[in-house]
């Protein structure tokens, strides 16, 4: 029995509430954990968790076991990173959480470039719009469009997020000519799910921001599939420019009202304030950071063909 592997898992089955996540989190399958977690209490001659088919939650005894537990594993999983960056060996598993908007088509190239500076640390991304707690569910590090909601998380900002109205050519031939944001309420669109105002646009206009209510004609939680909507001539909808970019300048894609931008969002770095692979965390986001402009360089080409107004440099 290997009794540090043994209260590993208990302290991740304890904290993501899943014998499934626990096992997603540490690599292994999930017999592996339950037969760690078998170990333990057989070792403890008591259970450590009451066990349903919807939920597992801890015992009287798991209760006073996990912060002790959970404080020696923090310990040792410190110990080992500081062993590794002694040696200036960035090695081992970083666990990513990341939104598609960045992962699809910028991401990847940056990554490869990463690792071939850093070719011993192995990198697991999981590439999903949903916003998380990364403590509860196990990554070191997320990408996200919105600020952290916990306490113990720090967040740090890689670049502006501005979106944009657009449609296909196609779509536009057929629809009343859009000069005022007001006009805007005659037109069904497509909207991101994830916005925190879900039936609102807030746009620029005469040096202040306005809101205003929209029709949603398709709700969705990817950006991505609104994309293709807009360019199979669906009608008009509201993309991130890292998502519309490409399209945008190849013509596939065009913006209406460029000349009222929309409020933006920044695309952040958030993490555990305690991490045990803190520096490896840094290193990546020093990594990103030199490269990535707060106004990025598809805005900046979006600036210069007129399809994303200038106003965008000026925001936060």
């Amino acid at each position: 029995m290997d009794k540090l592997q043994c209260m590993e898992a208990f302290v991740r089955v304890a904290e993501s509430g899943s014998f499934i996540k626990a096992s997603e989190q540490l690599g292994v399958t999930r017999s592996v954990i339950s037969n760690r977690i078998q170990q333990l209490e057989n070792f403890i001659k008591a259970p450590l968790f009451h066990r349903s088919t919807r939920s597992v939650r801890l015992s009287n005894v798991g209760e006073k076991y996990y912060r002790e537990c959970a404080a020696l594993i923090k310990q040792f999983e410190i110990l080992a990173d500081e062993m590794a960056h002694a040696t200036s060996k960035m090695q081992g598993r970083l666990r990513i959480h990341m939104a598609p908007g960045f992962a699809i088509d910028y991401f990847g190239h940056l990554l490869t470039i990463f690792l071939k500076e850093y070719p011993d640390l192995n990198i697991d991304i999981v590439v999903n719009d949903r916003i998380i707690d990364p403590i509860a569910e196990g990554f070191d590090i997320v990408f996200q469009m919105f600020p952290p909601t916990g306490e113990s998380l720090i967040e740090r900002k890689l670049f502006n997020v501005n979106r944009v109205l657009c449609c296909s050519p196609e779509y536009l031939e057929n629809i009343q000519n859009i000069y005022k944001p007001e006009q805007l309420k005659e037109v069904p669109m497509g909207y991101y799910s994830g916005y925190p105002t879900r039936n609102r646009i807030r746009y620029l206009e005469e040096g202040e921001f306005k809101e205003m209510d929209i029709h949603i004609h398709v709700l969705s939680s990817s950006v991505h599939l609104l994309r293709d909507f807009a360019l199979s001539g669906g009608g008009v909808v509201c993309l991130p420019t890292l998502v519309a970019h490409k399209y945008l300048m190849n013509k596939q894609l065009t913006t209406i009202l460029s000349d009222y931008p929309l409020s933006n969002y920044g695309l952040r770095a958030v993490f555990p304030a305690n991490s045990k692979n803190l520096s490896k965390i840094r290193k990546l986001l020093d990594f990103l950071i030199i490269r990535l402009d707060t106004i990025p360089s598809w805005d900046i080409e979006l600036i210069d063909a007129k399809y994303l107004s200038e106003k965008v440099k000026f925001f936060q």
